[in-house]
């Protein structure tokens, strides 16, 4: 299973994240909330995958994405994004995310996006 770096301004967001990564044996190694804490804490952890939402405080999604993209070219990253935003979606997978879902989503669809992208080195 993989490990995984969940970034989400919501603490209810993250927590379901969590919930569902973990029920179905993934490790989630690290939180963060919001796009100015993702690069330390990828720096740290090295997790096998990123979970991103695209609209939070200080920093958005697509701009921590290109950041981390970056240093990190190899990180592999789902954008979580909510019903409605088809131009950051678009602008998110551009930037070199590996894949999306859109709030709200079901659990058996997070993890099926999340086993494609890791399947997928």
């Amino acid at each position: 299973m993989a490990t995984v770096m969940i970034v989400d301004d919501s603490t209810v967001m993250r927590r379901n994240i969590r919930i569902i990564l973990e029920r179905a044996g993934h490790e989630v190694v690290v939180e963060a909330t919001d796009g100015r804490e993702v690069l330390a804490s990828y720096i740290n952890h090295k997790p096998d995958l990123v979970t991103m939402d695209i609209n939070m405080v200080n920093m958005d999604g697509i701009e921590a994405l290109q950041i981390l993209l970056k240093t990190f070219p190899q990180a592999r990253v789902v954008m979580i994004s909510a019903a409605g935003q088809k131009q950051q979606v678009l602008d998110a997978i551009k930037a070199g995310a590996k894949s999306y879902i859109v709030k709200p989503f079901q659990a058996e669809r997070l993890l099926e996006i999340i086993g494609k992208v890791i399947l997928a080195v």
